[in-house]
C-alpha cells in the first residue's frame, strides 16, 4: 500500500513544529517516540506508521489554532477518533500532524423535547445511549465497535451498525456539526435550505474538516422488541430467506447473518447460546408497538420455516442480550483461528446474496485461506472476514488480493465498495473499479473546494490526487488569492 512521499523538509522542521503546537495546546502534545506508538495507526492493523507529531486538543479553539497553524505551514493533517477505523482512515504520515479527538468527551447538551443531544467529536457511540436510556430514548446507530468509537469517527465515516436497516446511517441520525477547515475557520452546517453540506461531510473521511460539535437525533425506546434466531443447512437458504423478507414488505429492526466457522468460533468465545451444526444462523429483530412487532414476527418465522430454517425466539430481555452480544464479539472472536484479519466491507444488491456468496467461497479455495461470513443481512452490507497469519510469508498479500477481488465482485454485481467502513486506503486504489475518471474529478473539485492545498489527510480515498490548480481551481477568500507571487497561467 503506497503512502505519499514523506516531504523532507516538513520532517526537518519537526522541533519548530512541535514548539509552535506546545504554544497552543500546552498539555496536548506527544513527540517523543514511545508515545508516539500509540498512535501509529488504527483498526487496519497491517500497516502502521508514526506521525510526526500528534496533538490531542480540549477545545474547538485549539483545534481551530492548531489548523491556521497547518495551513500556514504547509503541514498535511490527519484527524483521529478511537482508532478503529478498518480502513485505515486514521494511519498516520510521517510529515504530517495527528489531530487526535479523544479529550473533547463532552455532552454539551441533551434536549429531550426536541429529540436531540449536542456532543463533542470524542464522545462514544454507546455513551450517547447511556446519558439518555433512563429517560426512555436512544441513539440508534450501533456499530459493533461503539463501545469505543467515537461520534466524531462515526460522522467521518458514515458509520451504521446492526439497526441501520430501519433506522438509517449516521448521516440520517445527524442533524448538525460544526466543523473546523483547514484554514482554522469554524462553521455550522446543518439540514436547511441551499447546498446538503451535512451530508457531504457525513462520509467524507477527514479529507474536508474536522468535525468538533455535532447534534445528533435520538429516538424513543421501542415499546416492543422481539428477537428470533434461524438456523440453516445451507447458507444459500438463509441468503433466499432474506430476499422473501424484504420482498413481502417488512423491516426488520435488524437482520444479521453468521456462517458456520463465525458461529463456532464466536460461541468458543463468549458462549451465547447458538444452534450447534448450522451452516449459516440470522438474527432478527422486530420492534415496535406490540400488534406491529407479532405480526412480523410470525411473518418472518413463517418465510423462514419455508426456506429450511429452523426457528426459536429469545424468550427474555437475559437471552436477547446474550445473542446481541455473540454477534458484536464476532471480530473479536476470530483471534481464535488466526492471529490476523482483514475485515472487508462490500454492499450488494440483497438478490445477488446466494451468487457472491457461493463465489465468495471458490475465491477462499483458490487464495488459500480461510474466511467468514457475517454480515447485515438486511440490506446487504457483507463484512467477510479474511483470516491469515502475516508472519507467514505472502500470507498479507494473498489476503489483500482476496479482499480485493471480493470488492471488485461487489461492484461487478452492481453493488458499492463500502458500506459504512470507508475507503481510507484500503479500498483507495480499487476506487476506478466503481468510477470512472469524470467521477473521480468530480469528487476531487468538492474537495479543492474546502482544502485546496490538500493537506487534510492526503493519501485516503483518491488513488491519485491532482493538485486543485491543475483542475483549474483555486480558492479565493476576502478577495485575494493564495501565494500571489506565483505566476498565474
Amino acid at each position: 500500500m503506497l503512502m505519499p512521499e514523506t516531504d523532507a523538509s516538513i520532517v526537518a522542521r519537526r522541533d519548530d513544529i512541535v514548539a509552535r503546537l506546545k504554544a497552543l495546546v500546552p498539555d496536548g502534545v506527544v513527540s517523543d517516540r514511545a508515545g508516539l506508538k500509540a498512535f501509529d495507526g488504527d483498526a487496519l492493523t497491517a500497516y502502521r506508521q508514526s506521525p510526526l507529531v500528534c496533538v490531542l486538543p480540549r477545545t474547538k479553539e485549539e483545534v481551530a489554532a492548531v489548523l491556521k497553524f497547518a495551513s500556514e505551514e504547509g503541514v498535511p493533517i490527519v484527524p483521529r477518533g478511537a482508532g478503529t477505523s478498518l480502513s485505515g482512515g486514521a494511519l498516520p504520515l510521517a510529515d504530517a500532524i495527528l489531530i487526535g479527538l479523544s479529550r473533547m468527551n463532552r455532552i454539551l447538551d441533551i434536549d429531550l423535547e426536541n429529540r436531540a443531544v449536542t456532543v463533542e467529536p470524542g464522545v462514544t457511540n454507546l455513551a450517547i445511549t447511556r446519558a439518555v436510556e433512563g429517560k426512555g430514548f436512544y441513539y440508534a446507530p450501533d456499530p459493533s465497535s461503539q463501545i469505543a468509537c467515537t461520534i466524531g469517527g462515526n460522522i467521518a465515516e458514515n458509520s451504521g451498525g446492526l439497526h441501520c436497516l430501519k433506522y438509517g446511517l449516521t448521516t440520517n441520525n445527524l442533524l448538525s456539526a460544526t466543523l473546523v477547515t483547514i484554514t482554522g475557520e469554524t462553521v455550522r452546517l446543518d439540514s436547511g435550505g441551499g447546498y446538503d453540506l451535512l451530508g457531504v461531510v457525513a462520509g467524507s473521511e477527514g479529507l474536508l474538516g474536522v468535525v468538533v460539535e455535532a447534534v445528533v437525533r435520538i429516538l424513543p425506546l421501542p415499546p416492543v422488541t422481539r428477537t428470533l434466531m434461524a438456523a440453516f443447512s445451507s447458507v444459500p437458504d438463509a441468503g433466499r430467506c432474506v430476499a422473501e423478507v424484504i420482498a413481502g414488505g417488512i423491516v426488520p429492526a435488524a437482520m444479521e447473518f453468521m456462517d458456520r466457522r463465525c458461529i463456532e468460533a464466536v460461541e468458543a468465545y463468549c458462549a451465547p447460546g447458538y444452534p450447534k451444526g448450522a451452516e449459516g444462523v440470522l438474527i432478527i429483530d422486530a420492534d415496535g408497538i406490540k400488534s406491529e412487532v407479532d405480526e412480523a414476527i410470525a411473518r418472518i418465522a413463517t418465510i423462514a420455516r419455508g426456506c429450511g430454517a429452523e426457528v426459536r425466539e429469545a424468550v427474555d430481555e437475559a437471552e436477547r442480550a446474550r445473542i446481541w452480544a455473540g454477534r458484536k464479539s464476532a471480530f473479536p472472536a476470530m483471534g481464535r483461528l488466526a492471529p490476523d484479519m482483514l475485515c472487508m466491507d462490500g454492499t450488494i444488491p440483497r438478490r445477488m446474496l446466494p451468487r457472491v456468496l457461493a463465489r465468495m467461497a471458490e475465491m477462499a479455495d483458490e487464495y488459500g485461506l480461510g474466511f467468514c461470513n457475517v454480515f447485515h443481512a438486511g440490506d446487504g452490507n457483507l463484512h467477510p472476514l479474511i483470516i491469515f497469519d502475516v508472519m507467514k510469508e505472502g500470507e498479507l498479500e494473498r489476503a489483500e488480493a482476496f479482499g480485493a477481488d471480493i470488492l471488485r465482485l461487489c461492484v461487478e454485481v452492481g453493488g458499492v465498495l463500502t458500506g459504512e467502513h470507508g475507503v481510507g486506503v484500503e479500498k483507495r486504489d480499487l476506487m476506478p473499479e466503481m468510477f470512472s475518471d469524470a467521477d473521480l474529478a468530480q469528487q476531487q473539485r468538492l474537495k479543492c473546494a474546502f482544502d485546496a492545498a490538500g493537506l487534510l489527510n492526503p493519501g485516503k480515498v483518491f488513488p491519485t490526487l491532482s493538485a486543485c490548480v491543475e483542475q483549474g481551481h483555486m480558492h479565493v477568500k476576502g478577495g485575494r488569492v493564495p501565494y500571489p507571487n506565483l505566476p498565474r497561467f
